[in-house]
């Protein structure tokens, strides 16, 4: 049983997410920041983890199916237990990944999957995100780790966990395009199809959002001021409920059809309002991002 007798407030964040979507390498990088690192514990003796008291260091607590007592509901009930308690601030870290590139990974690496060591690592694949959907819908922070390559998932995790291990709000923005379908875990997602698009302006048509001669093309359309200034507005009216009702992220994503230009206009500025505010701010094209 966990007890109340916590000696100092510690952050605890759990990480969890299918094999294969970056468990190990997002540790590593908390390991990087200052936390100590436990992989795989069981879960009988985090209570003891916990009271052992012994330093200040914030833990990271890697936990699996590989567990031999993991359960889904062994590990929402212990997040329940630690959040009633004074001493200690837990956070449950999930690395998301789609089915398709995690296969892949499988197929690359030809390692079998834990859960489904005798069959079809497909088979594990289908079995392992069933089984941690319920975490999945519980993280207080998700990494959809599909797209990006461990040098951005490090910079994901960075933003999320300062060097201190101190509870804080960090805001996602993120352009991207509707031929590809919608980015798999947002809060608010905005659509800018409706603005004039510079893919029609052959001098404009190899640009992409970042570019001034883009941007000030986008910022011409008579409706952008006012969708620009109530989307600033609504996001900073959600950002400080957010805070107080212990979030620890807030992501908000601009799409338009190929992800180019005026997506990224509108998440490049609405990045730099909320900065400007006092926020802190993440941003990533993910269309531009694949390109690189």
């Amino acid at each position: 049983m966990l007890t109340d007798t916590v000696d100092a407030a510690r952050r605890l964040v759990f990480v969890t997410g299918p094999s294969g979507a970056g468990r190990s390498s997002a540790l590593n990088v908390l390991e990087d920041a200052g936390f100590e690192v436990v992989d795989n514990l069981p879960l009988r003796l985090l209570p003891a983890l916990i009271e052992s008291g012994g330093n200040d260091h914030p833990i990271a607590l890697g936990i699996d199916p590989r567990n031999r007592d993991f359960s889904t509901n062994g590990v929402m009930d212990a997040l329940g237990r630690l959040t009633a308690l004074p001493g200690v601030a837990p956070e449950l870290l999930y690395l998301d990944c789609s089915t398709d590139v995690l296969l892949q990974r499988y197929s690359e690496t030809r390692r079998r999957h834990p859960l489904a060591p005798d069959d079809r690592p497909s088979d594990g694949i289908v079995r392992e995100l069933e089984m941690l959907e319920p975490l999945k819908a519980r993280a207080d922070v998700l990494i959809d780790t599909t797209t990006i390559n461990v040098h951005q998932l490090k910079a994901e995790v960075d933003h999320w966990f300062s060097p201190g291990g101190q509870r804080r709000l960090v805001v996602s923005v993120q352009s991207f395009s509707y031929k590809r379908g919608l980015p798999r875990s947002v809060d608010m997602v905005f659509d800018c199809r409706f603005l004039r698009n510079p893919y029609w302006e052959p001098d404009l048509r190899t640009l992409n959002g970042t570019d001034e001669k883009v941007a000030a093309y986008v910022r011409a359309d008579p409706r952008f001021a006012e969708f620009a200034s109530k989307v600033d507005a609504l996001s900073l009216l959600l950002l400080p409920a957010y805070r107080e009702e212990g979030k620890s992220y807030l992501s908000v994503a601009f799409g338009c059809t190929g992800g180019q230009h005026r997506s990224v206009v509108m998440a490049q500025m609405h990045a730099l309002r909320l900065a400007e505010e006092g926020w802190q701010v993440s941003i990533r094209h993910r269309e531009l991002d694949l390109r690189k």
